[in-house]
Parts: structure tokens; sequence; C-alpha cells
């Protein structure tokens, strides 16, 4: 396991948070365009549900129309002001992690209900176990957390260089994504123990992780503006890079294909299994 001083980057993300203008905020129930998308999760019925940073809060896509699904305030410390992933359990409970009340959320009859009383530094991605307990990453603490689904003390799974996003895969492992040290994608077993499976520094700033059910692994990497693909023996190549993909940050799968929230593109891409794009909400004008 690789460390990082934890006040560098939380200061960073601080930094970067502080330094975002605020867009224009559209009207509670009705949103024709995303703003800064970073995470996409299926939620059933054809139905997408995309966190949108500058929003804030989280949209729900169908057919190609946005609505918005819980309008965060623009006030500090209020619940989803600083949204960073969205997340939808098995039984279909989503939940939301956000930076700027320290926790993560599941909506309750559309209503946030925090898990962890703030006991988490900056969540930036969720995923679940199949107990339904919830893995958090932690940019600050520079650890990932096991939550209980029911909500509690967040319990330490690991320490890991400047953790991002993560996944569970069909097996049940919990792969990690880390933005900084020399190994970049991990799995991490239920005793804590860090198995790489890339191990030298090949992405240029990698934020997600999924894994395909035939065991290959897809990470985006927003400074490469690519999405890699990853095989079993762990060596990575590009496999979408350049335009129209402008800074992938969010990775989901649905049906098979691979959904990429872009926000610099401001819209959610698909990927069928060529690697061919197509945006699948409205772009912003």
């Amino acid at each position: 396991m690789i460390g990082v001083g934890a006040s560098r980057w939380s200061g960073l993300v601080a930094g970067l948070v502080g330094s975002m203008a605020w867009a224009a905020v559209p009207a509670p129930g009705h949103a024709e365009e995303l703003l800064y998308p970073l995470s996409v999760a299926e939620a059933g019925d054809d139905a997408l549900l995309v966190a949108d940073r500058m929003l804030p809060g989280l949209l729900k896509v169908n057919a190609g129309t946005t609505e918005v699904f819980f309008q965060g305030k623009k006030t500090f410390r209020t619940p989803l002001n600083a949204v960073r992933a969205v997340a939808v359990a098995a039984d279909g409970t989503v939940h939301a992690a956000d930076s700027a009340t320290r926790d993560v959320f599941k909506f309750v009859d559309g209503q946030p209900i925090p898990l962890t009383q703030g006991k988490i530094g900056i969540p930036v991605d969720i995923a679940f176990d199949p107990s339904g307990d919830l893995f958090v990453s932690d940019l600050e603490t520079q650890r990932i957390w096991r939550v209980p689904a029911a909500g509690g003390e967040p319990k330490e799974v690991a320490q890991l260089a400047a953790p991002r996003g993560l996944f569970v895969d069909g097996t049940g492992r919990l792969w990690a994504v880390a933005a900084s040290g020399e190994q970049p994608l991990v799995r991490i077993a239920a005793d804590g123990s860090v198995e790489p499976v890339v191990k030298e520094r090949v992405f240029e700033f990698p934020h997600d992780v999924v894994v395909a059910d035939d065991g290959t692994a897809y990470v985006s990497d927003n400074y490469a503006r690519a999405v890699w693909k990853v095989a079993a023996d762990g060596s990575a190549t590009k496999w979408i890079t350049g335009e129209p993909l402008k800074g992938p940050v969010g990775l989901s799968i649905r049906g098979g294909k691979l959904l990429i929230a872009d926000p610099q593109a401001k819209t959610v891409w698909e990927a069928d299994s060529e690697g061919k794009l197509t945006s699948i909400v409205p772009a912003a004008k």
C-alpha cells in the first residue's frame, strides 16, 4: 500500500471545488441538459441516474429526456451541494456521495438520509458488496470504508493512495482505482490485502473502473481523454481516445455496453463493443 499526504490531496480537491463557477440551475423537476455530469448509474426501466456537480444534484434520464430527481442547494454543507457519485443498490435504493457534507446518502421517499453523520472525509465513489453494505472511497483520508446498508460507523477496509473509482465484480471482488502511486488499479480482498492488477503508472489521471462479465476491466482517464481496456494479465491498452470524448470520468455498464459520464462534453456516452460512442442525453448548448 502506498501513502500520500492526505492534507495535500484534500487541499487540492478543495481548491478545485472552490474554483468551479456556478452555472445556471434549472427549475426543480425539469432540466433540458447536463451541466457537469460526474457519475452515472442504471436505475431500472431503461432509466439512468446522473450525478451532476453543477446542478447540483441528481438527474433522471429516460428516453433522451431528463428531469431532476433531487435538487441540491448552492449552500455549502447541505445535502448534495458537492455531489460526487450516484449508485443504485440491488433493491433499487438510490445512494449518492457528497463531499460538502462528508457523507453518503440513501434516498427514502425522495429525500436524502445521511448514513454516517459526516464521518467520511471526501467520498468520491460507492460500490455495493453482495450483502448490500457500501464500499466508499475517501480521497481525504486515503481509505476505503465499509458502511452498513442501514447506516452507522464506517469501518476501514484498506488504505490506498488517492482512491477514486470502485467496482464489485460478479465474483464479489472489490476493484479500486488509485490516482497516485505505482499501482493504479488493484483488487482488495475481504481482509484488506491489496492485489495489484496494473503494476505501473500507465494512466495519466484515472477516475473510475468497471469490469465486464468476461473479466475485462475498463478505466476512465480524464487527462488522457481516453478509456483503457485492461486484460486479465494486467496489460492496459487505450480503447477509446480523442473526439468526441473530452474528459471521461464516471463509468457504468448497462446491457453489455459501457456508459461514460463526460463533464467536459456535458453528456453521457454509450460505447458499443467496437468503442463507437453515442450521446444518450441532450448535450448542453
